[in-house]
């Protein structure tokens, strides 16, 4: 498929809110796509690299060489292309991922150059297109949209379901399916102030505890166990702990959602960022295990020998769970039948109170009649935590002053648009220590798009906790809303800028425009 195409497409569904026209638009699209393509021409609509990084950046690519006069330039020319470029390494490299860069280009028309400018550089923007492209594709194959929306679920991957399918029809869906040994994106939680506008949201519930450790599926397999990261990355072999753990379930098979968190000696949660270089380190295990034991908790069950538990309810997998893990390695949680009734309701925040006081950062709550929805952001799942926190999406910085002179201090928050575009709130240098500062500045400038006197605009694509007091109205503002002392927490590489929180959430917490 030329590029051509693709940038034709990517311009179209930018002209248009419909998603109907979207839609129409993306099956015209895959109706025309090789089945070995659709994974590239998937991930290109969706405004990313496979290569995910590859050196180049605005600075490289503001000057480009006279476009070509037709297209010829294939999506699989592109890609090898930047695949040649991001191996590039050593001295010298800087100047040949140049002149390759400029090869590319000049093989490129005028409206690719364009698209190929703003999808190295993160900054195609055409809106959120994960339900469209799934009822496109489904339309162009002829398949039922909820079957394709089910086997990206499982899969993970738009780009593997769609070249399954194109390449064998219908049929092929039935090959993605929940196995042990391949892991399916983790569900996730919207917010709540509060655990009574939890209750009042969700009607009978379970309340758990929430853990500040890192979230991870675990399959096992007979003797053998492989442990996943909440972006579906392996990290077996650096937690012995949970390989430990998930051999001690009553189960043969299973998969199972936890989280990974350290205690210290007086059984105290350590905090996220011991648990995160514990986990991130892939050298001496052994000794990283001796100096910071971990403690693996599951709460949830999504497959057990043989049985598919997705579709059945919290109540239902919650039951599963006590049977196959022993008590420690599940998490605590209280069952609330009747929010109605105010002793059910009072201990509710009780446990959450009690949750807080053995330093945990708050609690979950979860529909009691929900299944599993891998890879959302739920309604039937609330986080409630006492200190608001957000995860937003730097968009760009401002250099320091005094003695923050020479580093990228001031950072410009965003939140997420339906249309996957960001929001900017705010603004904050507080809350960095000279390390961060050190860390983002270097990270930061990887990440430039435009380099401005006064500091740098950059891909959208770091998210930041971010602590704050409140939300207030402010005209200064796109979405008339700011946030109130607004201050770093830590850096979440854990998570893609599509996970950071939404515009509609920070307003839900007070203080938007309807």
């Amino acid at each position: 498929m030329l590029l051509a195409d693709v940038a034709t497409t990517s311009r179209e569904i930018a002209a248009t809110s419909s998603r109907t026209e979207k839609s129409a638009l993306l099956a015209a699209l895959f109706r025309e796509t090789a089945p070995e393509e659709a994974p590239l021409v998937v991930t290109y609509l969706a405004g990313r690299l496979p290569q995910r990084r590859t050196g180049l950046g605005w600075s490289t690519l503001k000057d480009r060489p006279p476009p070509a006069a037709s297209p010829a330039l294939t999506v699989q020319e592109v890609d090898a292309a930047l695949d040649r470029i991001s191996a590039l390494a050593g001295k010298g490299a800087g100047s040949e991922r140049k002149r390759l860069a400029g090869e590319l280009m000049a093989a490129a028309t005028e409206e690719e150059q364009r698209f190929l400018f703003g999808l190295i550089t993160g900054e195609v923007r055409q809106g959120a297109l994960d339900a469209a492209a799934v009822e496109g594709l489904a339309e162009a194959a002829g398949a039922p949209a909820a079957d394709v929306r089910r086997a990206v679920m499982l899969g993970g991957s738009l780009g593997a379901v769609a070249e399954a399918l194109l390449g064998g029809g219908t049929g092929a869906l039935a090959a993605f399916r929940l196995d042990v040994g391949r892991p399916v994106l983790p569900m996730l939680a919207q917010t709540a102030k509060d655990v009574d506008e939890a209750l009042d949201r969700l009607g009978p519930c379970a309340v758990e505890e929430k853990l500040d450790g890192i979230r991870v599926q675990v399959h096992r397999d007979g003797d053998e166990v492989r442990v996943f990261t909440r972006t579906l990355d392996e990290i077996t072999g650096r937690l012995p702990e949970v390989v430990d753990a998930a051999r001690e379930l009553t189960a043969e098979r299973a998969i199972l959602d936890g989280e990974v968190i350290a205690l210290d000696r007086e059984g105290r949660p350590r905090q996220f960022q011991d648990i995160a270089g514990r986990v991130g380190s892939r050298l001496d295990v052994a000794g990283a295990q001796d100096r910071l034991p971990l403690f693996p908790v599951f709460f949830d069950l999504l497959s057990v020998d043989g049985r598919d538990l997705l579709d059945l309810s919290v109540r239902e997998r919650g039951a599963e769970l006590v049977r196959v893990a022993p008590e420690p390695r599940r998490v605590r949680r209280v069952t609330v039948e009747d929010p109605d009734d105010p002793e059910q309701r009072a201990a509710a925040r009780e446990f959450a109170a009690l949750t807080l006081e053995r330093g945990h950062e708050g609690v979950v709550v979860k529909a009691l009649d929900s299944a599993y929805s891998a890879g959302r952001r739920g309604a039937s799942w609330l986080k409630v935590k006492p200190v608001h926190t957000l995860d937003l999406v730097v968009l760009a910085a401002e250099w320091g002053h005094g003695r923050r002179t020479g580093t990228l201090s001031n950072l410009h928050l965003g939140a997420r648009r339906p249309d996957g575009s960001f929001a900017m709130l705010g603004k904050t240098f507080k809350g960095l220590t000279d390390a961060l500062l050190a860390w983002q500045t270097g990270r930061l400038r990887e990440l430039a798009v435009a380099e401005e006197p006064w500091g740098v605009r950059v891909r959208p694509e770091l998210v930041v906790e971010i602590a704050f007091d409140g939300v207030q109205r402010s005209s200064r503002y796109p979405e008339g809303v700011t946030l109130r002392f607004a201050r770093v927490v830590r850096y979440r590489e854990d998570k893609s800028a599509s996970e950071a929180d939404t515009v509609a959430t920070v307003k839900a917490l007070g203080g938007g425009r309807d």
